[in-house]
């Protein structure tokens, strides 16, 4: 997946005329708190609420000195890149520009999460598995062929290392809501197991977890 296959035609930039009061509108409307601004097709930067609280509202915001214009993604870029700089700059929208630099959408963090929500990680029934080892014993080969030795798949696996404590976290997406034989696999060859779900009690985690953070970005 990359960035041009998330691009949403829902929110629509700024231009340098609109005043900060307006861009705070459009904010609000949009359950954002950023936008890019935009002249023609050619991006000026992006704007957020911070930016708009220290200068003058009525103003346009082509007047402001921002502190994002440098942020964007090309449309080629992996979505991992989009989620790497939306955490980075503590962003809810991402521009989008084509391989000369025009502009040519945005990406926000609500359209990452909901493609991610509709993935099998998600969407396919299963459990999760949680190892905690050292980072010289991880072997991602090792750890399916333990799963698959139960007559299971790993639908997706999340990496997580510590290098203050050379530790890795390894989180498993499992197609199977007994695993109990995984797990008596997994102890018999030493890993720790720091925690284990079974569908029902993570997606209720999960969901839980997904409407606070769309009930935080509708503030």
């Amino acid at each position: 997946m990359v960035a041009e296959n998330l691009i949403s035609s829902a929110v629509l930039p700024l231009r340098t005329s609109d005043t900060g009061k307006m861009a705070l509108y459009s904010m609000e409307n949009f359950n954002v708190r950023h936008l890019p601004i935009v002249n023609n097709r050619q991006l000026l930067g992006v704007i957020g609420e911070d930016d708009i609280l220290i200068h003058n509202s009525g103003e346009p915001i082509g007047s402001y000195v921002l502190s994002l214009n440098h942020s964007f993604v090309k449309k080629s870029d992996h979505i991992y890149e989009v989620m790497r700089l939306l955490a980075e700059h503590q962003l809810t929208i991402i521009p989008v520009v084509d391989d000369e630099g025009d502009y040519v959408g945005m990406i926000s963090l609500e359209d990452v999460l909901n493609y991610f929500a509709k993935t099998a990680a998600f969407s396919e029934s299963g459990s999760i598995v949680v190892l905690e080892f050292q980072q010289r014993g991880y072997s991602l080969a090792e750890i399916a062929r333990l799963v698959e030795a139960e007559g299971a798949t790993i639908l997706s696996t999340f990496v997580t290392s510590y290098p203050q404590d050379s530790l890795v976290e390894v989180t498993l997406k499992i197609n199977r809501q007994d695993i109990r034989g995984i797990i008596q696999a997994f102890d018999r060859f030493g890993y720790e197991i720091k925690a284990s779900y079974n569908e029902e009690e993570y997606l209720e985690s999960l969901q839980g977890r997904f409407d606070a953070l769309m009930n935080y970005l509708n503030v």
